[in-house]
Protein backbone atom coordinates (compact mmCIF):
# COMPACT_ATOMS: atom_id res chain seq x y z
CA UNK A 1 0.00 0.00 0.00
CA UNK A 2 1.27 3.49 -0.82
CA UNK A 3 2.27 5.45 2.25
CA UNK A 4 0.33 8.63 2.94
CA UNK A 5 2.50 11.55 3.99
CA UNK A 6 1.29 13.04 7.25
CA UNK A 7 -0.45 9.91 8.48
CA UNK A 8 2.28 9.03 10.95
CA UNK A 9 5.63 10.19 12.24
CA UNK A 10 8.69 7.96 11.70
CA UNK A 11 11.02 7.70 14.70
CA UNK A 12 13.85 5.24 15.06
CA UNK A 13 17.43 4.51 15.91
CA UNK A 14 20.42 2.45 14.79
CA UNK A 15 22.39 1.12 17.74
CA UNK A 16 25.52 0.43 15.63
CA UNK A 17 27.99 -1.75 17.61
CA UNK A 18 26.97 -0.47 21.03
CA UNK A 19 24.42 -3.05 22.21
CA UNK A 20 24.79 -6.81 22.28
CA UNK A 21 22.05 -9.41 22.65
CA UNK A 22 21.22 -8.86 26.33
CA UNK A 23 21.40 -5.07 26.20
CA UNK A 24 19.27 -4.95 23.07
CA UNK A 25 16.62 -7.18 24.61
CA UNK A 26 16.34 -5.16 27.83
CA UNK A 27 16.31 -1.90 25.83
CA UNK A 28 13.49 -3.08 23.58
CA UNK A 29 11.44 -4.50 26.43
CA UNK A 30 11.62 -1.15 28.22
CA UNK A 31 10.89 0.80 25.05
CA UNK A 32 7.81 -1.30 24.33
CA UNK A 33 6.60 -0.90 27.90
CA UNK A 34 7.06 2.87 27.85
CA UNK A 35 5.47 3.46 24.44
CA UNK A 36 2.81 0.75 24.48
CA UNK A 37 0.00 3.25 24.99
CA UNK A 38 0.87 5.26 21.87
CA UNK A 39 -1.18 4.62 18.74
CA UNK A 40 0.84 2.98 15.98
CA UNK A 41 -1.61 4.57 13.54
CA UNK A 42 0.24 7.80 14.32
CA UNK A 43 3.73 6.40 14.98
CA UNK A 44 6.12 4.22 13.00
CA UNK A 45 8.65 3.19 15.64
CA UNK A 46 11.71 1.27 14.48
CA UNK A 47 15.01 0.03 15.89
CA UNK A 48 17.99 -1.26 13.91
CA UNK A 49 20.17 -3.35 16.24
CA UNK A 50 23.26 -5.45 15.60
CA UNK A 51 22.78 -8.52 13.40
CA UNK A 52 23.54 -10.88 16.28
CA UNK A 53 20.75 -9.37 18.38
CA UNK A 54 18.02 -9.41 15.74
CA UNK A 55 16.48 -12.80 16.42
CA UNK A 56 16.15 -12.30 20.17
CA UNK A 57 15.04 -8.72 19.57
CA UNK A 58 12.11 -9.93 17.53
CA UNK A 59 11.07 -12.33 20.28
CA UNK A 60 10.90 -9.58 22.91
CA UNK A 61 9.53 -6.76 20.73
CA UNK A 62 6.17 -7.41 19.03
CA UNK A 63 6.08 -6.29 15.40
CA UNK A 64 2.94 -4.29 16.03
CA UNK A 65 4.92 -2.09 18.44
CA UNK A 66 8.40 -1.89 16.88
CA UNK A 67 9.70 -2.63 13.42
CA UNK A 68 13.23 -4.03 13.23
CA UNK A 69 15.88 -3.66 10.58
CA UNK A 70 19.37 -4.71 9.59
CA UNK A 71 22.22 -2.20 9.61
CA UNK A 72 23.32 -3.35 6.16
CA UNK A 73 22.39 -6.01 3.60
CA UNK A 74 24.04 -7.86 0.75
CA UNK A 75 22.82 -7.41 -2.82
CA UNK A 76 21.77 -11.02 -3.43
CA UNK A 77 19.29 -13.43 -1.92
CA UNK A 78 22.06 -16.00 -1.62
CA UNK A 79 25.45 -16.72 -3.11
CA UNK A 80 29.21 -16.89 -2.53
CA UNK A 81 29.49 -13.63 -0.57
CA UNK A 82 31.36 -14.54 2.58
CA UNK A 83 30.37 -12.40 5.54
CA UNK A 84 27.33 -10.81 3.93
CA UNK A 85 23.78 -10.85 5.28
CA UNK A 86 21.12 -11.58 2.67
CA UNK A 87 17.55 -10.24 2.57
CA UNK A 88 16.34 -13.79 3.17
CA UNK A 89 18.34 -13.88 6.40
CA UNK A 90 16.89 -10.56 7.55
CA UNK A 91 13.36 -11.74 6.88
CA UNK A 92 14.04 -15.05 8.61
CA UNK A 93 14.90 -13.35 11.90
CA UNK A 94 11.95 -10.96 11.78
CA UNK A 95 13.46 -7.81 10.30
CA UNK A 96 11.66 -5.99 7.53
CA UNK A 97 13.84 -2.88 7.11
CA UNK A 98 17.27 -2.74 5.45
CA UNK A 99 19.36 0.32 6.26
CA UNK A 100 21.44 1.04 3.16
CA UNK A 101 24.13 3.56 2.28
CA UNK A 102 24.87 4.84 5.78
CA UNK A 103 27.74 7.33 5.74
CA UNK A 104 30.03 4.96 7.63
CA UNK A 105 29.45 2.31 4.98
CA UNK A 106 30.21 4.84 2.25
CA UNK A 107 33.06 6.87 3.71
CA UNK A 108 34.75 4.39 6.06
CA UNK A 109 34.12 1.08 4.30
CA UNK A 110 34.15 2.31 0.71
CA UNK A 111 30.65 1.55 -0.56
CA UNK A 112 29.85 3.23 -3.86
CA UNK A 113 26.55 4.53 -5.22
CA UNK A 114 26.48 1.52 -7.54
CA UNK A 115 26.81 -0.91 -4.63
CA UNK A 116 24.08 0.90 -2.70
CA UNK A 117 21.83 0.79 -5.77
CA UNK A 118 22.23 -2.98 -6.10
CA UNK A 119 21.22 -3.34 -2.47
CA UNK A 120 18.19 -1.07 -2.85
CA UNK A 121 16.96 -3.12 -5.81
CA UNK A 122 17.54 -6.36 -3.93
CA UNK A 123 15.61 -5.08 -0.91
CA UNK A 124 12.68 -4.21 -3.17
CA UNK A 125 12.83 -7.63 -4.81
CA UNK A 126 12.39 -9.34 -1.44
CA UNK A 127 9.75 -6.96 -0.08
CA UNK A 128 11.93 -5.23 2.49
CA UNK A 129 11.62 -1.54 3.29
CA UNK A 130 14.80 0.15 2.07
CA UNK A 131 15.97 2.93 4.37
CA UNK A 132 18.31 4.80 2.02
CA UNK A 133 20.78 7.09 3.79
CA UNK A 134 22.26 10.04 1.92
CA UNK A 135 24.28 13.09 2.94
CA UNK A 136 27.10 15.44 2.04
CA UNK A 137 30.52 15.75 3.66
CA UNK A 138 31.74 18.92 5.36
CA UNK A 139 33.94 19.69 2.35
CA UNK A 140 31.03 19.27 -0.07
CA UNK A 141 28.91 21.52 2.12
CA UNK A 142 31.62 24.19 2.24
CA UNK A 143 31.86 24.18 -1.55
CA UNK A 144 28.11 24.61 -1.96
CA UNK A 145 27.65 21.14 -3.43
CA UNK A 146 25.20 19.70 -0.92
CA UNK A 147 22.16 19.68 -3.19
CA UNK A 148 24.10 18.25 -6.12
CA UNK A 149 25.47 15.48 -3.91
CA UNK A 150 22.03 14.60 -2.59
CA UNK A 151 20.47 14.53 -6.04
CA UNK A 152 23.29 12.32 -7.33
CA UNK A 153 23.07 9.89 -4.43
CA UNK A 154 19.30 9.67 -4.85
CA UNK A 155 19.29 9.21 -8.60
CA UNK A 156 22.15 6.71 -8.50
CA UNK A 157 20.85 4.84 -5.48
CA UNK A 158 17.33 4.54 -6.86
CA UNK A 159 18.27 3.81 -10.46
CA UNK A 160 15.95 1.12 -11.82
CA UNK A 161 13.61 1.22 -8.83
CA UNK A 162 10.07 1.59 -10.11
CA UNK A 163 7.07 3.16 -8.45
CA UNK A 164 6.19 -0.18 -6.83
CA UNK A 165 9.53 -0.31 -5.06
CA UNK A 166 9.19 3.32 -4.00
CA UNK A 167 6.12 2.37 -1.97
CA UNK A 168 8.51 0.66 0.49
CA UNK A 169 11.19 3.36 0.39
CA UNK A 170 12.24 5.63 3.24
CA UNK A 171 14.98 8.22 2.83
CA UNK A 172 17.17 9.44 5.70
CA UNK A 173 19.12 12.65 5.21
CA UNK A 174 22.22 12.35 7.39
CA UNK A 175 24.85 15.02 6.71
CA UNK A 176 28.20 13.33 7.29
CA UNK A 177 29.49 16.27 9.32
CA UNK A 178 26.55 16.00 11.73
CA UNK A 179 26.93 12.31 12.59
CA UNK A 180 28.80 10.78 15.51
CA UNK A 181 29.95 11.72 18.97
CA UNK A 182 31.51 14.98 17.80
CA UNK A 183 28.94 15.78 15.13
CA UNK A 184 27.33 19.20 14.90
CA UNK A 185 23.60 18.97 14.17
CA UNK A 186 22.25 20.85 11.19
CA UNK A 187 19.98 23.77 11.94
CA UNK A 188 16.33 23.10 11.31
CA UNK A 189 16.40 25.58 8.43
CA UNK A 190 19.36 23.87 6.77
CA UNK A 191 17.80 20.44 7.22
CA UNK A 192 14.50 21.64 5.77
CA UNK A 193 16.22 23.11 2.71
CA UNK A 194 17.98 19.81 2.01
CA UNK A 195 14.76 17.88 2.57
CA UNK A 196 13.05 20.17 0.08
CA UNK A 197 15.71 19.23 -2.50
CA UNK A 198 15.18 15.54 -1.74
CA UNK A 199 11.41 15.88 -2.04
CA UNK A 200 11.68 17.67 -5.38
CA UNK A 201 14.02 15.00 -6.68
CA UNK A 202 11.68 12.21 -5.62
CA UNK A 203 8.74 13.86 -7.36
CA UNK A 204 10.88 14.14 -10.51
CA UNK A 205 11.58 10.42 -10.32
CA UNK A 206 8.16 9.11 -9.30
CA UNK A 207 5.61 11.83 -9.93
CA UNK A 208 3.88 14.12 -7.48
CA UNK A 209 1.77 11.59 -5.59
CA UNK A 210 4.38 8.85 -5.17
CA UNK A 211 7.21 11.32 -4.57
CA UNK A 212 5.27 13.07 -1.83
CA UNK A 213 4.46 9.74 -0.18
CA UNK A 214 8.07 8.72 0.56
CA UNK A 215 8.86 9.45 4.25
CA UNK A 216 11.88 11.74 4.72
CA UNK A 217 13.78 11.40 8.00
CA UNK A 218 16.47 13.65 9.38
CA UNK A 219 19.41 12.07 11.20
CA UNK A 220 22.54 13.70 12.56
CA UNK A 221 23.01 14.50 16.26
CA UNK A 222 19.28 14.66 16.96
CA UNK A 223 18.74 15.29 20.67
CA UNK A 224 15.99 16.42 23.08
CA UNK A 225 16.93 20.06 22.48
CA UNK A 226 16.59 20.12 18.69
CA UNK A 227 14.04 17.38 17.98
CA UNK A 228 11.03 19.68 18.38
CA UNK A 229 12.35 22.32 15.99
CA UNK A 230 13.26 19.74 13.37
CA UNK A 231 9.93 17.91 13.41
CA UNK A 232 8.04 21.18 12.87
CA UNK A 233 9.63 21.52 9.41
CA UNK A 234 7.29 20.86 6.49
CA UNK A 235 9.38 18.22 4.70
CA UNK A 236 10.67 16.36 7.77
CA UNK A 237 8.48 13.30 8.37
CA UNK A 238 10.58 11.70 11.07
CA UNK A 239 13.85 11.51 12.95
CA UNK A 240 16.59 8.89 12.74
CA UNK A 241 18.16 9.33 16.15
CA UNK A 242 21.57 8.22 17.38
CA UNK A 243 22.88 8.03 20.92
CA UNK A 244 20.06 10.21 22.30
CA UNK A 245 17.71 7.29 21.64
CA UNK A 246 19.90 4.55 23.11
CA UNK A 247 18.34 5.06 26.52
CA UNK A 248 14.72 3.90 26.29
CA UNK A 249 13.35 6.47 28.74
CA UNK A 250 15.00 9.36 26.90
CA UNK A 251 13.81 8.03 23.55
CA UNK A 252 10.30 7.81 24.98
CA UNK A 253 10.48 11.46 26.05
CA UNK A 254 11.56 12.53 22.56
CA UNK A 255 8.75 10.49 20.98
CA UNK A 256 6.16 12.11 23.21
CA UNK A 257 7.59 15.56 22.51
CA UNK A 258 7.43 15.33 18.74
CA UNK A 259 4.38 13.15 17.99
CA UNK A 260 1.68 15.76 18.65
CA UNK A 261 3.67 18.47 16.88
CA UNK A 262 4.01 16.39 13.74
CA UNK A 263 0.37 15.38 13.65
CA UNK A 264 -0.78 18.99 14.04
CA UNK A 265 1.55 20.73 11.61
Amino acid sequence: MTQVKGKKVYLGTNTKMYKGVADTASYLEELCRLTGDLSREALELFVIPSFTALESARRCAPRELVRLGGQNMGWAGEGPYTGEISPKMLLEVGADIAELGHSERRHVLGETDEMVNRKVLCAAEYGLTALLCIGETAEEKARGLADEVLRTQLKAGLYGLGAGGAERLWVAYEPVWAIGEHGVPATKEYAEARHDTIRRTLTELYGEQAGQAVPLLYGGSVNPDNAVGLIRMENIDGLFIGRSAWDASQFNRIIRQVMPLYMNK
